[in-house]
């Protein structure tokens, strides 16, 4: 039966009715759409000027490090839950190395602090005086507080022709440890890459090649990668960044994923977390770091965009099949690609990938989604759908399909009428366990399809 001229074959509304559900479903969506964007991203933990964050755990207290601010080289705070923070009044790194410019102030960036057995080792980014490029240098402390103080005459890492060097990052692996950083090409109109180097253990000393990793290939990276962070999750080395201009809404984080250290490394097809991934309830996500939270389970902190300036964002983070998924970040799931029963994948131009699924016309039809949850509790399902039904009399129609979780039923999401090919969102609450979950859509009321879904 042609998909524009359904006749009903269940329970016929009356008009009054299909009104009564273009009216809720208008609500709820006007609802969802004027929620504070920090009630809907649970809103900052630390909600001053507090850019690319490093945390570490060190005998149950969690410290932050971020750039310059608030008057400091190096701001610091400390929490015990990574949820409440306070910033120290003191600057973690109040003194320079010689080698670094003091004037123009705002030069130094993105701290990464590490337990080396003896005390703690600062990597940060500074103006290098005799390049003028920002470039990589090291200090040490006793304790994770500081002062830190800084060591050698020269920077650790300043490579000058390719624009020097910022973003340091560490990652130990066998009782070796590395620096991952980026080449800052974008200052001078070069490629920017990210590299893996080799250092003595407390990270003072160069002891190995630099390694290209990965490089800007994707469009939707704008002019540059940087801010790596690496980690090994179900034998798989998944390295992080930051891309795109880091001053707006365009700031993104992406990963890339590899079975050696060394890679070669392939990324995701699209970015991990977006301003859009979050419906704007944080803007430019990034400059991340991984942490074990307190219930031993994975948070990845960053920054996005706010009154005070980027303020301090965490969320759970989970790993399906080796790839990382982002409590609160869309995760995008492709109708055509799900378990389809009794339906039908056809051609459809104006849909994600060109293809959608239709024909959901039977009572046992069902299009079904395998969903990973970093953490269990209540999410947010996006569906895209179109919907051209119309009722016995010929006027448009809203439709609607079952909602199932994990096998029970969860409601259904109600759609209004868009006409066919046209695709517009509903949105419904969902509940999710932690892990992997099986989400189904089925026949509802009258008829639509699907083109994707997301889970958030």
């Amino acid at each position: 039966m042609d998909r524009h001229t359904h006749a009903p074959r269940t329970r016929r509304r009356t008009q009054l009715a299909v009104r009564s559900v273009l009216a809720v479903c208008v609500a709820v969506a006007a609802c969802l759409a004027a929620l504070p964007a920090r009630e809907a991203a649970g809103g900052p933990v630390l909600d001053r000027d507090f850019p690319d964050p490093d945390v570490i755990q060190v005998a149950g207290t969690y410290h932050a490090y971020a750039t310059n601010g608030n008057g400091r080289n190096i701001q610091h705070a400390t929490s015990r839950d990574l949820t409440t923070w306070s910033p120290a009044a003191a600057d973690a790194l109040p003194v320079l190395g010689g080698w670094a410019a003091t004037e123009p102030r705002g030069k130094v960036w993105a701290p990464d602090v590490f337990d080396n057995g003896s005390g703690f080792t600062m990597h940060y980014t500074a103006r290098d005086a005799a390049s003028g490029t920002q470039c990589i240098g090291v200090a040490l402390s006793r304790s994770p507080d500081g002062p830190f103080t800084p060591v050698g005459e020269r920077p650790l890492i300043c490579p000058a022709d390719e624009g020097g060097a910022i973003d340091a990052a560490g990652f130990t692996e066998g009782g070796r440890r590395y620096v991952l950083w980026k080449n800052d090409g974008n200052c001078c109109s070069r490629d920017t890459w990210l590299h893996l180097q080799e250092t003595s253990w407390d990270g003072t000393r160069l002891t190995g090649e630099a390694v290209r990793l990965i490089t800007r290939d994707r469009d939707w990276e704008g002019d540059l990668v940087e801010a790596p962070t690496l980690v090994r999750r179900g034998g798989r080395y998944v390295l992080f960044y930051s891309a795109d201009a880091y001053d707006g809404e365009r700031y993104k984080t992406g990963y890339a994923v590899a079975d050696r250290l060394t890679g070669p490394y392939t990324k995701a097809a699209d970015p991990l977390m977006t301003t859009d991934s979050f419906s704007r309830a944080v803007v430019g996500p990034g400059g991340q770091d991984v942490v074990t939270g307190p219930d031993g389970r994975d948070r990845i902190v960053f920054h996005g965009w706010s009154g005070p300036g980027r303020v301090l964002y965490a969320a759970d983070l989970g790993f399906a099949h080796g790839r990382p998924v982002v409590r609160g970040s869309k995760a995008r799931h492709q109708a055509e690609n799900a378990r389809v029963h009794r339906a039908i994948v056809r051609a459809a131009p104006s849909a994600q990938g060109d293809r959608a699924v239709g024909y959901i016309d039977h009572p046992d039809s069902f299009v079904e989604f395998d969903v990973f949850a970093a953490s269990a509790g209540h999410h947010t399902l996006s569906v895209h759908f179109g919907n051209g039904s119309l009722d016995h009399t010929g006027a448009p129609a809203a439709s609607s399909h079952l909602l199932s979780v994990n096998g029970s039923a969860a409601g259904a999401v109600h759609y209004p009428h868009t006409g066919w090919d046209t695709w517009r969102t509903a949105r419904a609450p969902l509940t999710l366990r932690e892990g992997w979950n099986t989400v189904r859509l089925g026949k509802g009321e009258w008829y639509a399809e699907l083109d994707s879904v997301d889970v958030a």
